[in-house]
């Protein structure tokens, strides 16, 4: 394969990385709206600083994939939302699904891409992390990664069982 190749399908992989995290966001915008109007008024603030955001998040990444030279995905009309947001708990549990999605994408988005484009995806994962915390009262271990939100790997008091002499293979 030459560096012309390797090029092109790094730019490629950098290009879908980038279009999913447009995704994600223009959804995101959409969560924010139900979620506003139904988050209770000590959190309205908080909510509204999210959407906005999320909306800068949007620009900029719909401004990255033109420089790509992509056409940045549309938002859908509407969003199917993962349960029924009816009172404030709802809308608290919405918000931190809405930011724990995006940190998987920022995830990918942060293996896809490198310089300040992967510093700006890095500050992205941060960000939503931070958030999903805030809006669940809970922290992942590895926010963005999925495959290891279940292992406690270097978490205290993960097992009780004391080490083995020898290791299994």
């Amino acid at each position: 394969m030459s560096d012309g190749e390797k090029t092109d399908k790094q730019k490629q992989a950098e290009l879908t990385a980038l279009q999913a995290a447009l995704a994600a966001e223009h959804a995101a915008v959409y969560g924010y709206g139900v979620v506003g109007g139904r988050i209770g008024a000590p959190r309205q603030g908080e909510a509204r600083t999210a959407y906005d955001a999320h909306r800068a998040a949007r620009d900029t990444l719909a401004r990255s994939v033109r420089d790509l030279g992509g056409d940045p995905v549309a938002a859908s009309p509407a969003y199917a939302l993962p349960f029924s947001v009816a009172d404030s708990s709802a809308a608290l549990r919405l918000a931190a699904q809405l930011e724990e999605r995006l940190a998987g994408v920022y995830a990918d988005l942060v293996r896809a891409t490198t310089g300040s484009r992967r510093t700006t995806a890095t500050a992205s994962l941060r960000e939503s992390a931070v958030r999903a915390t805030r809006w669940s009262g809970q922290a992942p271990a590895f926010p963005g990664l999925a495959e290891r939100a279940d292992d406690t790997t270097g978490r205290a008091g993960a097992t009780d069982s004391p080490p083995s002499a020898s290791p299994t293979t």
